[in-house]
């Protein structure tokens, strides 16, 4: 799944609202725990550009190194990305309560959430009908280690849409949201709904896509998700079928993020910085 499909912008529809409400952006970096370069350039983001949110994989390969980054950086808001895929082609990770409905063959999540025509067959997760009670053993298992290792974790968020992605799966992931307190998807929203696709651009124009999207932008509360990364041998060795450029592409949003012009239209235009745990204050 090409990554700038999950680019979104969701904004205020309707009428405009007036001036002296403001801008608001929160700036989410997903997939931490997944790659080494991921984790590097996610923090990086946050800590030199403009994301406020990441978002963290309990079962990825690499989850211990991003809990040392997060607690190293305590001011950064964190998530848990709720998982029950694994896309790549060369890397995978498996559900943290084992082998059940939830898995392939040879033990690891299925990489797409349906089946895909350009992928094998036997690939999509709901084809595979996973059992709801195996499906909350492992979402609450998740969210049980990432409060395990950071408490401070304030929020749940989707990966690939798979936990929301049928009614019955939706309703488990808001029944946890509830009963552990955190919000799930996006808070302190108004009227949302999905929006500009301009950062779907190849990796040297992904900067300019995202000053044309924040010169743009009207009051109201904003949100834009990404994922990061670094162009590496590492993230040259990932990626699946329709998206075999991800190490570029991520580098490409790292550089956009941390744009020293990005951040400087964000101050003339006034445009807010929040997180998750800023929005759940309101």
């Amino acid at each position: 799944m090409k990554t700038a499909l999950l680019a979104c912008i969701l904004a205020l529809s309707g009428s405009p609202c007036p001036q002296e409400e403001g801008i608001r952006l929160l700036v989410r970096a997903d997939d931490l725990g997944a790659a080494h370069a991921i984790n590097e350039a996610s923090i990086k983001a946050c800590k030199e550009g403009i994301a406020r949110s990441v978002e963290i994989i309990a079962p990825g390969p690499w989850f211990l190194e991003a809990v040392r980054l997060l607690k190293e950086n305590p001011e950064i808001d964190v998530g848990v990305h709720l998982c029950l895929t694994s896309e790549w082609e060369n890397v995978k990770w498996r559900p943290l309560t084992g082998p059940s409905s939830l898995t392939d063959p040879d033990g690891y999540f299925y990489p797409m959430v349906r089946q895909r025509k350009d992928f094998p067959p036997g690939t999509g997760l709901l084809e595979a009908n996973p059992k709801p009670a195996e499906v909350e053993r492992e979402l609450r298992a998740q969210i049980d280690t990432v409060r395990e290792h950071l408490p401070r974790a304030s929020h749940l968020s989707v990966h690939m849409g798979a936990a929301t992605s049928t009614p019955e799966l939706r309703a488990i992931s808001q029944k946890l949201a509830l009963e552990y307190r955190l919000t799930l998807e996006t808070p302190g929203a108004k009227g949302l709904g999905w929006g500009a696709r301009k950062f779907e651009t190849p990796e040297t124009q992904k900067e300019a896509a995202l000053l044309d999207i924040l010169a743009k932008l009207q009051p109201g509360t904003w949100m834009f998700v990404e994922h990061c990364g670094f162009d590496g041998p590492e993230m040259r060795a990932m990626g699946h079928v329709g998206y075999s450029n991800v190490a570029q592409d991520r580098e490409g949003v790292t550089r956009a993020f941390t744009s020293a012009r990005v951040k400087a239209l964000l101050k003339e235009r006034g445009i807010k910085l929040v997180s998750y745990a800023d929005l759940r204050k309101d």
